[in-house]
């Protein structure tokens, strides 16, 4: 199959609102699609490539200076080889390595086919082709039950192995996909709330567990065989000695758990984010240990739990993890929800998980039975630029450059403006339409990708908090951040300040 095949789907799915015309258009491209190409082609729907970290960053993708294909040759296995010598690269040389094999992909590709592949190495491919959209597909390719092939991906932690086995094998081949020990599976999402006293509106009587401000692990056992994975699915035990051993002593013999780490300062509380997530990306390193809370558990010695309420879970949860147990209460009573709520944020903790006590684990799915309620904060922030969009927003200035005002001139001169992030989050047809004709008045130059602004329009920024991050001159990225709106009330010199939101990393 070409690229440009993909491409031109991909368009057509950016450029409905319809979830019916989306899902027709993928299973039409799913289905005249060879076998071999159907993990790739996935993966490059999801913006997720399958072979996992490439290497790759924006500033080197920026930097090419190539001219681009004018007729559409490339193919999606042609692709996927690529990507496969990025991932692969190490060692000395490495660096030259990588930024060749983009040389030569890049030339290859028409500009079209460029900018479809720039964005999904940098997942930022914002097609509406997500997950449940194409677990629709596959099922409308396939001829298969949607149910039948939406659990086979949960189970397997795979949608590209999931839309082979649909689309080559047999209807039983694909229900006889189940849960195995040390196989990861999807884990199940939560939706959100403003107050816990609204989520339990939503889930009736539940489990209120602390919501932490670490990184969300599965962890198989079998014997004395650990297996420790992310939240998306990569298996990091090697890095993570402690929390194995943690596991070995558990009395089982096979488990499956679903669970947080995060690392702890010298009082007991809560390190930084982005100290925790440092181990999930180095080799091990004892100076910052990590401790598991488990919070639900899949599997015990034979006994599959998935379909079981949470209230059988929780039994086996206690017998098995003990300690290791998330801190939480039982109840439907929005005051004792509200206190455990209290009690989290006043440990340094997120807030806290709403979960019905009555529900099944249902892996992949984010639904009304756990419901996640964490603090909103909103900073005033300085538009110091915005990026072309793609899909339905090509043609318009979407993704924002945000600025923090600095006083002290500790970036540059003083009352100057220094970055801290960036979201296309919360933008509408109608702000993207506003922004492509504003932002002339205020542009200082552009590129291919992006037009800089003079440091003068002020927007409400929602974020969930700030990390340290070297990407930035500032020394920290914000979390989540997404538009509330635009101030014309406010001007620049209203903005936040770096410090303001520097103190954030304390708190």
């Amino acid at each position: 199959m070409k690229l440009s095949e993909l491409v031109d789907t991909t368009r057509e799915v950016a450029a409905t609102t319809s979830r019916l015309a989306k899902i027709d258009a993928l299973a039409r491209l799913l289905r005249d699609a060879a076998p071999d190409e159907l993990p790739a082609l996935i993966g490059l729907l999801l913006a997720s490539p399958r072979q996992g970290r490439l290497g790759v960053g924006w500033r080197g993708i920026a930097a090419l200076e190539v001219t681009h294909a004018t007729d559409a040759t490339l193919t999606i296995a042609d692709v996927d080889r690529a990507l496969d010598e990025l991932a692969h690269a190490s060692g000395a040389g490495s660096a030259g390595a990588r930024s060749e094999t983009l040389r030569a992909l890049a030339s290859a590709a028409t500009a079209d086919e460029w900018d479809f592949l720039a964005r999904a190495m940098l997942g930022e491919l914002r097609t509406g082709a997500l997950g449940g959209v194409l677990l629709d597909a596959i099922a409308k390719a396939s001829d298969r039950p949607p149910a039948t092939v939406r659990r086979a991906a949960m189970l397997s932690g795979d949608l590209g192995a999931t839309a082979a086995l649909a689309l080559t094998g047999t209807a039983e081949d694909l229900e006889n996909v189940s849960l195995e020990v040390l196989r990861p599976v999807l884990p199940m999402l939560a939706g959100t709330a403003a107050t816990p006293s609204a989520a339990l509106e939503l889930t009736g009587e539940a489990s209120v567990e602390y919501k932490l401000d670490g990184a969300r692990i599965q962890v198989h056992r079998h014997g004395d065989d650990v297996g420790v994975y992310t939240r998306s699915l990569a298996d990091i035990t090697h890095r993570v000695p402690e929390i194995v051993d943690i596991v070995r002593a558990l009395p089982a013999h096979d488990l499956i758990l679903d669970g947080e780490t995060l690392a702890l300062d010298e009082d007991g509380g809560p390190r930084p984010f982005q100290e925790t997530m440092s181990r999930f990306g180095a080799d091990v390193s004892r100076e910052i240990a990590l401790r598991p809370w488990f919070f639900d558990v899949l599997h015990v010695d034979g006994r599959d739990l998935l379909d079981e309420p949470l209230s059988a879970r929780l039994e086996e949860l206690d017998r098995v993890a003990g300690d290791w147990r998330m801190p939480g209460v039982v109840t439907s009573e929005p005051s004792a929800a509200e206190e455990v709520s209290r009690e989290a944020l006043a440990a340094g903790h997120e807030g806290v998980v709403v979960k019905a006590i009555d529900s099944p684990y249902s892996a992949g799915r984010r639904g009304k039975s756990w419901v996640k309620v964490k603090p909103v904060l909103t900073y005033d922030l300085v538009v110091l630029g915005a990026e072309w969009g793609s899909g339905r927003r090509r043609g318009k200035l979407s993704n924002l450059h945000l600025g923090a005002r600095d006083p002290d001139g500790e970036f540059g001169e003083p009352g100057g403006f220094v970055m801290v992030g960036k979201t296309f989050k919360g933008l509408t047809d109608a702000l993207l339409a506003w922004q492509t004709e504003t932002f002339a008045s205020y542009e200082t130059s552009r590129s291919e990708y992006a037009v800089l602004l003079r440091p003068e329009l002020v927007v409400e920024i929602a974020i969930d908090g700030v990390q340290r991050s070297p990407r930035y001159p500032g020394g920290l990225a914000l979390r989540f951040a997404r538009v509330k709106g635009y101030r014309p009330d406010k001007t620049a010199v209203e903005a936040d300040t770096i410090q303001s939101l520097r103190a954030l990393l304390r708190e």
